[in-house]
């Protein structure tokens, strides 16, 4: 069932989309992270947000 409230829907997608990702463990962090929750690795990238289906 799609999201048809404007806010919710801007909520949902920026809780959803933007996070890092931890390159070592794969854990997922908050936006403002610095080190890892899990292994306390540096190695942190963001999470890819690229809109479209997959395939």
């Amino acid at each position: 069932m799609p999201i048809t409230d404007v806010a919710k829907k801007q909520l949902a997608q920026r809780r959803r989309l933007f996070a890092k990702v931890c390159m070592r463990c794969g854990g997922n962090n908050p936006i403002q992270a610095t080190r890892c929750r899990k292994c306390r690795s540096e190695d942190l990238r963001l999470k890819n947000r690229a809109l479209g289906a997959k395939k």
